[in-house]
């Protein structure tokens, strides 16, 4: 059986062909730019040749392409984008256009000339298929396994962070267990526009289950013996942009908190994370500090959970009083997310379920 999982950060999207029948250390694995990143590269090239930029595909994750598309529009060059696109900026298409973004129909879109065209989409399959052909590895799988950190689509006046948050706790509230993030495709809310857009490419017959990315390295941590041995955890996966902290006994979560982790220093990290462990954090805090939110399931309190980290900014911690332990589950940080992703596959594909887990165990 073969699995491709692919988690897409801000900056990275890492990528692992799963295959049951050879050793897991011999499957391909990719760390490439995201689709964020990489428009957010296309349209600085066009910034730079003083030409107009069209975005066409669907609605993705922004942050580096946002930045890159407002730095164009700040050189008073032009830039047009089809509705799908455009909302990868704001869900509020008036936002949008008062950046100066020119909406425009996909017919307007075809008739466009002299455009620098640049198709949005985080979940590129071409592409992928692509690299993996060119080092002669297969391009077909069994199962996807897929994972981005979705702040949704508010309604009017209601802040994105908050909504965000509050999705985070009705998914706790399904059974307070890493393992209710995982989603079925027909199960992905509405209102969860990235991760359906990145649904809506994907082959349509493969079975495929999607996680939260942050949750996705935590169940990936859990991979590592020496997290899994303790009965409670502290998990802390520092993403590029977001910081989600859990804390959990195994896949069962006591509580959970979200911040920007590039607005926290590591003794920011430190202090939150020693006060979200006695109960103490807030989630007025945590919100009025620019923050998602604070969610406590129980009044489990403790000073001792085993303090794991992951994620790229994980150097934030170096040195840090809290004594983290870089999770490297099958001997590679950077695969926590996949190997998550492979977890939440298992989860929801009883019929998967043994196969997947005996090819991981033989290399724990």
């Amino acid at each position: 059986m073969r699995i491709l999982a692919i988690g897409i950060g801000a900056e990275t999207q890492d990528i692992l062909l799963f295959d049951t029948r050879a050793p897991v250390e011999s499957s391909v694995k990719m760390v490439m730019p995201s689709a964020t990143e990489i428009a957010a590269r296309r349209i600085r090239r066009a910034t730079q040749e003083r030409r107009p930029v069209l975005l066409t595909g669907v609605t993705m994750g922004s942050g580096p392409c946002h930045w890159a598309l407002a730095a164009h529009l700040a050189q008073d060059l032009r830039a047009f984008a089809t509705e799908r696109a455009a909302r990868t900026f704001d869900d509020d298409l008036t936002v949008v256009r008062a950046m100066g973004v020119t909406v425009v129909s996909e017919d307007e879109a075809a008739s466009l000339r002299g455009v620098e065209r640049i198709e949005m989409r985080d979940l590129d399959l071409v592409a992928i298929r692509s690299a993996l052909a060119a080092f002669e590895a297969p391009t077909q799988f069994d199962g996807l396994a897929i994972g981005c950190l979705d702040h949704g689509s508010p309604p009017p006046g209601v802040s994105d962070r908050m909504f965000r948050f509050e999705h985070m706790r009705r998914m706790v509230r399904k059974g307070s267990d890493l393992h209710a993030f995982a989603l079925l495709a027909d199960e992905v809310p509405e209102y969860l526009t990235r991760a359906r857009s990145m649904l809506a490419c994907r082959d349509a017959d493969v079975p495929t289950v999607f996680v939260d990315s942050g949750v996705a390295a935590a169940l990936g941590a859990l991979w590592d013996p020496r997290v899994r041995e303790h009965d409670e955890q502290l998990i802390l996966h520092l993403g590029n942009m977001h910081a989600l902290a859990l804390h959990t006994s195994g896949t069962r979560i006591h509580g959970l908190f979200e911040h920007h982790t590039d607005i926290l220093s590591g003794p920011e990290i430190e202090s939150l994370a020693e006060r979200f462990l006695q109960g103490e954090l807030t989630h007025e805090e945590v919100f009025a500090h620019h923050g998602h939110g604070v969610y406590y399931t129980d009044n489990v309190t403790t000073r001792e959970a085993f303090v794991a980290v992951t994620g790229p900014q994980r150097g934030k911690l170096r040195g840090s009083r809290l004594k983290p332990y870089v999770a490297t589950p099958l001997g590679d940080t950077m695969i926590s997310g996949c190997l998550g992703l492979l977890d939440a596959f298992a989860a929801r594909f009883p019929n998967a379920r043994e196969e997947i887990e005996a090819a991981l165990s033989t290399a724990c």
